[in-house]
């Protein structure tokens, strides 16, 4: 099978020959306390390898700071965020106003077409009512403004925020306990999901964050868990738009992911009565006003108050909404589930195919610590595995860490507007809608086919030309001198300041036969589309 890096040098050849087919709070200790393996890398190497991981790629600023305080020191901090100053960042958000308010208040502030146009005795079928709806709202009031300003806050924390590795681990817990903006009323739910459910504990214990993505609406409406009621089950009172209530019957969704997904992995040992016996204990975890003030709501009359066993464990009956919790308790403390989530960070930080000793060490150091998230990273930032050859861009980018890496790269500012989150879109990853539960692949594969690494190649020749809304290049902080007598020297200043690595000799061959003297914007949009900046 031909290789990721291979295949995008072969896309490059074609692109180039054929031009239009472009189609809680702890001590920060004061001294680093990191203590990692010996390398025979260069400092350079070093420094590059903790910015692909840790990071959303390396910036100018990043790159000196690692080389300056060292990975030890660097990583240190980033592992304790509370304590890193962010406000350019807290700025730039100021302008997205819609990400900090609450789920009742984005409802009642850009509520559903369709809600908006009966109260103005409009239809949305009729296409001349629809344009008269938007001309009568004007953007601000569109749902789409909550869509938009999630997607730029996510695109300008990775471009921009000084808590890198927060950022990075915050769309890995997102991803691992996927919800999708395009299910209903989800889309005014996620900014609260990830804001209020994620952030706070990706550096947690995985028992506080399982159980805060557990009680959310976005969680309990898209694994359609609100609805999931005891046998027998009947609604009473008149359903009405402002409460609405479920039907009845058990949905065994939540359940299901809960225990392949979220916690014990498909390997984990459970059978399909397993998932039952859970679909049962979270009966009655529903969302009061699901469509319009979102909340965790426990409704006993939904709830199954029999006895109930999950892998061998007996819930007594009469347990109520504890059942759930104690069903989370016994998963958080499961040796599958410690494996489970050692295999998914292995893979995320060293390999998609990490080595089996790595995994189990992390997953001892999982069930020591009682599910201590930071010190798990702790422990997987500093094993050899992580400092290992076989480690050293070993991975590839997903759209997203492709486009907030160029941006960082080139140091330029964007306001994450629609544009940018288009282009990670055209690449294959809709942000906050990923199409199933199991979130955005994790593994290579799926994202060097060839027409998504066309759709890379043309975004790093637009970036560079100046072509995408909303980010602006000026390029003289990488090239403040007159334009290179030959292409050779303009590629001999520009390789090492975008990919802060060696060019190969393959791939700068290839990029010659392209290139005419002073054509900068043309050759930086090329080093950006290279199988090197494609590495993780």
């Amino acid at each position: 099978m031909t290789s990721a890096p291979r295949r995008l040098l072969l896309c490059l050849l074609g692109l180039l020959a054929a031009p239009g087919c472009a189609t809680s709070s702890r001590k920060v200790p004061d001294e680093p306390r990191l203590v990692l393996p010996a390398t025979a890398w260069s400092p350079e190497t070093r420094a590059l390898h903790v910015l692909r991981r840790l990071a959303f790629g390396p910036s100018p600023r990043d790159w000196d700071a690692v080389r300056h305080l060292g990975p030890e020191a660097w990583m240190e901090r980033q592992l304790w965020p509370e304590r890193i100053a962010d406000e350019a960042l807290t700025r730039e958000l100021e302008a997205l106003p819609t990400v900090s308010l609450s789920m009742e208040s984005l409802v009642a502030r850009h509520p559903p077409l369709k809600d908006q146009a009966r109260e103005l005795g409009l239809r949305l079928e009729s296409q001349e009512d629809r344009e008269q709806l938007t001309e009568m709202l004007g953007p601000d009031a569109l749902p789409r403004r909550v869509d938009e300003e999630l997607r730029a806050q996510k695109l300008l924390r990775a471009v921009a925020s000084e808590r890198q590795l927060q950022e990075v681990l915050v769309d890995f817990w997102f991803n691992h306990f996927n919800v999708s903006a395009a299910k209903g009323p989800v889309r005014w739910m996620v900014s609260s999901y990830e804001r209020d459910a994620l952030r706070p504990h990706v550096f947690g214990r995985f028992r506080e964050l399982l159980g805060a993505t557990a009680h959310h609406p976005a969680m309990l409406f898209y694994l359609d868990n609100w609805r999931s009621a005891r046998e027998g089950f009947v609604p009473r009172g008149k359903k009405s738009r402002q409460d609405e209530r479920p039907p009845g019957g058990l949905n065994e969704n939540y359940a299901r992911e809960l225990l392949e997904l979220h916690t014990l992995g498909v390997e984990g040992g459970y059978t399909q009565e397993d998932v039952r016996e859970v679909a049962r204990a979270f009966t009655g975890w529903t969302i009061d006003k699901p469509r319009h003030a979102p909340a965790f709501l426990f409704r006993p009359a939904m709830h199954d108050g029999d006895t109930k066993r999950v892998l061998g464990q007996e819930l007594p009956a009469g347990g109520g909404q504890e059942d759930g919790e104690r069903v989370l308790d016994l998963l958080a403390r499961h040796p599958a589930t410690a494996r489970f989530i050692a295999t998914k960070l292995a893979r995320k930080f060293v390999s998609d195919t990490p080595p089996a000793s790595l995994v189990e060490r992390l997953a001892g150091e999982f069930q020591r610590t009682d599910g201590d998230l930071r010190a798990v990273y702790r422990a997987l930032f500093t094993s050899p595995e992580f400092w290992s050859d076989d480690s050293l861009g070993a991975g590839t980018k997903t759209p997203l860490e492709l486009v907030a890496s160029s941006l960082r790269a080139l140091g330029v500012t964007t306001d994450g507007g629609p544009a940018l989150a288009r282009a990670v879109e055209r690449m294959g990853q809709p942000l906050y809608r990923a199409p199933s539960p199991t979130g955005f692949p994790e593994h290579a594969e799926p994202w060097v086919n060839t027409g998504a690494l066309v759709q890379r190649i043309n975004f790093a020749l637009a970036l560079a030309a100046g072509r995408v809304k909303g980010t602006p290049v000026e390029l003289q902080t990488l090239w403040p001198e007159p334009p290179a007598p030959d292409a050779a020297a303009l590629l001999d200043v520009l390789a090492p300041r975008i990919l802060f690595e060696p060019l190969s000799a393959e791939t700068r061959a290839t990029l010659l036969t392209a290139l005419g003297p002073g054509d900068v914007r043309r050759a930086v949009g090329l080093l950006l589309g290279s199988p090197e900046f494609q590495k993780q």
